[in-house]
């Protein structure tokens, strides 16, 4: 019986030598090129140079190693009587497992200054094609191109003496998955070279991995499941580590978007308690426990089940404070030990721990199916400065007011439109969202806060259309706002403003949210 053999050339070498001398314990012939032949060789695996099967040394730099029918036509043969006599002829042996992954292109890139000319150079070839080889013959050929997957190749090996159909069709999904993302980097990579100033490809490529499938959509009658970008910085959302509590649902994902971007606005110690998308509760304070305390004091009704976001880690304190009420899911950097050990006992509440040391970096899009395609958006990120705003009434702020307006300004910005938010002393005491009419979103806003808002803060996220919001929020006490402006009646409004003594702010920017 011929001797099974296996290549194995890797960039990634985790796990490898104790891959190969696994195989070569179960009568496998290695056959490996460069720095993977060097590593198994100083480790001690019997491991054969690729230039000793194919009788042709490498060439072009290195370019070329394995492209050679001994190698090629080892893997592609399929099991039939004539394949195996042509391989014969040839004098090719057949090749059983190959285990490749590619040349860093993704870290590559990712280097600061680094060259176009050393870009190339990390665009793999004969990598690709050994892999695609092997997946496109998985009927007989088993292909490895991810470490995780070493081990349950080895125990099949152990087990049955070879790799089960089944396990072998999906490592060669898996290794197609990985040649396709590997040729997507290289297509945007080319393509930013052609045009730096690309900001949207002519083709929308993107790849993700599914973290988990969840218990439904947004509703039970809706699947759901959840992917990362692989292209996304470490600290973020998704790349953070529950915890503790039940499996995250569709609508807990949403909602802790929506409270992460709100206290991301904030350098303060800032708190947001989210409801469906939408922030029931925001506040600054000098520690946690204040900022906390203070957000859900704007609305503890619908704080019952939401969602919790602070932008410092928990710390004893807040979560002593935190137990005692029903929440789905708390946001933070970090918890602390004894935080952690106080919340244990909410054995559904999730905890979810951001990080954010290791980075913010995000694909800078939004994209959101319609029926049939795709839009495709820049992230709404920042906002006017305060000291570019523009004082449009007679009336004019002080520091304080500025600092006021900017806080509510921060908050209202990520409030569904018509969005209109009202704040005294960095908190938040009333939110209208969703409306089809902006003097509808006021009322509900100031109603809710009632005669605690006299002497706040409003802030709009787009231009009032009338002067109706504005005479509306002097009936509430309202001391001064800010919105956009581009009204075509914004004389109108200024006026009213003015007649009501009231400041008014525009900022020159609209923050729509869909």
């Amino acid at each position: 019986m011929a001797k099974k053999r296996a290549v194995i050339s890797v960039s990634d070498k985790t796990g490898v030598v104790e891959f190969a001398a696994g195989l070569v314990s179960r009568g496998f012939q290695l056959i490996s090129t460069g720095g993977t032949y060097k590593a198994l060789q100083e480790a001690g695996v019997d491991v054969t140079y690729v230039s000793e099967i194919t009788g042709f040394p490498e060439i072009l730099d290195g370019r070329v190693k394995t492209l050679h029918p001994k190698i090629h036509g080892g893997i592609l043969a399929m099991d039939t009587d004539e394949h195996r006599a042509q391989c014969k002829e040839a004098g090719i042996d057949l090749i059983d497992i190959v285990c490749v992954n590619l040349y860093p292109f993704r870290e590559t890139i990712a280097k600061e200054h680094v060259t176009f000319e050393e870009a190339i150079e990390n665009i793999d070839i004969g990598g690709p094609t050994m892999v695609r080889s092997a997946a496109k013959n998985h009927s007989r050929v088993t292909i490895v191109v991810n470490p995780a997957n070493y081990g349950e190749i080895l125990e099949s090996l152990k087990e049955n003496g070879s790799v089960p159909l089944v396990l072998r069709k999906r490592l060669a999904a898996e290794a197609f998955a990985h040649t396709a993302e590997y040729d997507r980097l290289i297509a945007g990579y080319l393509e930013k070279q052609i045009d730096a100033e690309t900001f949207f490809p002519n083709n929308l490529r993107m790849f993700a991995g599914k973290i988990q499938d969840l218990r439904y959509g947004e509703n039970p009658g809706q699947k759901g499941a959840f992917y990362a970008d692989p292209e996304a910085g470490k600290g973020t959302l998704a790349y953070g580590q529950q915890l503790q509590g039940k499996e995250l649902s569709y609508n807990n994902w949403m909602d802790m978007d929506a409270a992460w971007e709100i206290v991301c606005e904030y350098e303060d110690t800032a708190c947001v308690i989210i409801k469906h998308t939408n922030p029931c509760g925001a506040a600054l304070g000098r520690t946690v426990l204040e900022a906390y305390e203070r957000a859900l004091d704007a609305d503890p009704i619908s704080a019952y089940g939401g969602i919790i976001a602070v932008n410092r880690v928990i710390d004893k304190d807040t979560a002593n404070a935190l137990k005692g009420k029903f929440y789905e899911v708390i946001v933070a950097p970090g918890f602390s030990p004894a935080a952690k050990e106080i919340l244990a006992v909410k054995v559904n509440l999730r905890l979810f721990a951001v990080g954010r040391e290791e980075g913010t970096k995000t694909r800078g899009w939004k994209i959101r199916t319609v029926n049939g395609g795709f839009l495709v958006q820049e992230e709404d990120k920042g906002t006017t400065p305060v000291s570019e705003w523009k004082i449009v009434s007679v009336k004019k702020p002080t520091e304080d007011d500025l600092s006021q307006l900017e806080f509510v300004w921060k908050t209202c910005k990520h409030v569904k439109s018509n969005a209109i938010v009202v704040a005294k002393n960095n908190q938040i005491l009333g939110v209208g969202a969703g409306q089809m009419n902006r003097v509808g979103s006021a009322k509900i806003a100031l109603e809710q806060a009632g005669e605690k808002i006299k002497d706040g803060y409003m802030a709009s996220d787009a231009f009032f259309p009338f002067p109706d919001s504005v005479e509306l929020a002097h009936e509430f006490g309202i001391k001064a706002i800010v919105q956009p402006g581009g009204s075509i009646r914004d004389k109108e409004v200024i006026e009213a403003a003015d007649r009501l003594g009231i400041i008014l702010v525009a900022t020159g920017r609209r923050h729509f949210k869909h």
